[in-house]
């Protein structure tokens, strides 16, 4: 793989990266285009359902800017869709310019769409190169399908990829100190809230919500404008949680679910368009996802000295997970 197409493809990523959380249920998507010297034109990315995919996006760019005539090679994290939904297809628009070259990173995992974007451009003369999982690719490849893994397993399962966040201080206790409901540094507190705007729900308990009150919203950085209301999906055998809360989530954005069976806890979701929740909740819900192996990946974030922490990151099946995603977070493995 050339390098100029490799720094396409992280290109692609970043800008896919930057709207995780407002794209459901569709996936996130980048697609970088280059001129036959390799230099990049574009960088488009899927901003949210109903609106251009990314190869639209990084198509308009260029005609914008009077380059799409020096378009030669598109680089697409997801393979283009050949089919019409609420945007054309995307093999289309790509055979309607000068590019006659496409590298994809991950083929269409959506069992529901008919005919692929590969073969479609292949029969119409492009030159299509699938990334391979293995050898020199498969880096690149990695990075690709840690974008797509949640909206991958949704297509796979109807289910949502479950992320559990565990804070702990140095002894590796949950409880914060006397007077405070955190022990992690400003810096972790900023990640926590990056990944409730990249994912689609937050997965709490009634026992979390008596004990702390939490607001469980983005805070601390800017959320994603105009994405679909986020799921907050409460834990309680008995049903009860305090109306006054709940109204209060209701205010804050949150569509908010009841969950009196864990074990029906992601059916519950999926039904709900989720493709990305997150756990935000005690040892109790933990160990119990932890029995009925709900989760897929594990963040623990372990208070350290001097306001640095330490994170790990334990994938249940595989090696591929979206937190990586994040640049803190992209080399840290268990």
């Amino acid at each position: 793989m050339p390098p100029a197409i490799a720094q396409a493809f992280r290109a692609a990523v970043n800008e896919a990266a930057r709207h995780v959380g407002a794209t459901a249920p569709n996936p996130p998507v980048g697609c970088t285009l280059l001129d036959r010297d390799g230099a990049i034109l574009a960088v488009g990315g899927h901003h949210r359902a109903g609106t251009p995919h990314a190869e639209i996006q990084a198509i308009n760019q260029c005609r914008e800017r009077g380059l799409l005539d020096r378009a030669h090679t598109a680089v697409v994290t997801l393979e283009p869709c050949n089919h019409t939904g609420r945007t054309g297809p995307c093999s289309q628009a790509l055979l309607a310019t000068p590019v006659r070259d496409v590298w994809i990173g991950v083929r269409d995992p959506n069992p529901h769409v008919e005919g692929g974007g590969a073969d479609h451009l292949r029969q119409h003369g492009c030159d299509v190169h699938v990334l391979h999982p293995t050898g020199p690719q498969g880096e690149i490849q990695a990075i690709c399908r840690s974008l797509l893994a949640p909206f991958a397993h949704f297509m796979r399962t109807g289910q949502p990829w479950i992320t559990v966040k565990q804070a702990l201080d140095a002894t590796g206790s949950m409880m914060p100190p006397a007077g405070r409901t955190t022990f992690t540094s400003a810096a972790s507190l900023d990640l926590a809230h990056r990944l409730r705007r990249a994912t689609d729900a937050v997965i709490t308990t009634g026992s979390t919500i008596r004990a702390d009150n939490p607001g469980l919203n983005v805070r601390r950085v800017t959320d994603h404008p105009e994405r679909a209301p986020r799921v907050l999906a409460v834990c309680t055998r008995t049903g009860e949680v305090d109306a006054a809360y709940l109204q209060a989530a209701q205010d804050r954005g949150f569509a908010v679910q009841v969950c009196t069976d864990i074990a029906a806890l992601p059916d519950m979701l999926g039904q709900a368009g989720v493709t990305w929740a997150m756990v935000e909740a005690g040892p109790q819900l933990l160990a119990e996802i932890t029995a009925r192996n709900l989760w897929h990946d594990w963040l623990a974030i372990t208070a350290g000295q001097g306001g640095t922490d330490h994170y790990s990151i334990r994938v249940r099946e595989g090696d591929v997970t979206p937190l990586h995603l994040f640049p803190e977070l992209a080399a840290v493995k268990e």
